[in-house]
């Protein structure tokens, strides 16, 4: 049992405990990054559908293809219609 008290066994013990540690905290904050890009990621998407609803609808309306009653109905379907959802996980 004499080798569990050399230096080098302690040393290579603190040595994989720091790396074991530093690895774990690392990981959580990669999720922790991973999940909030994903959020921004998903409003600016829904964001992104809401402006090209708007711009579509405008093209009708100079087309002259819309009616009073259309509007905001595609603004509504693209931004609604978000890429989490559509995702089968």
């Amino acid at each position: 049992m004499s080798f569990i008290r050399s230096p080098a066994t302690i040393f290579g013990t603190l040595i994989l405990s720091a790396i074991a540690g530093s690895t774990y905290h690392l990981r959580s904050h990669h999720i922790y990054n991973h999940e909030e890009s994903e959020a921004r990621l998903d409003e600016i998407e829904g964001t992104l559908r809401g402006h090209i609803g708007l711009i579509e609808e405008s093209l009708d309306r100079l087309e002259g293809k819309a009616t009073e009653a259309d509007r905001g109905k595609k603004m509504n379907a693209y931004y609604g219609k978000r890429g989490r959802d559509e995702k089968n996980n």
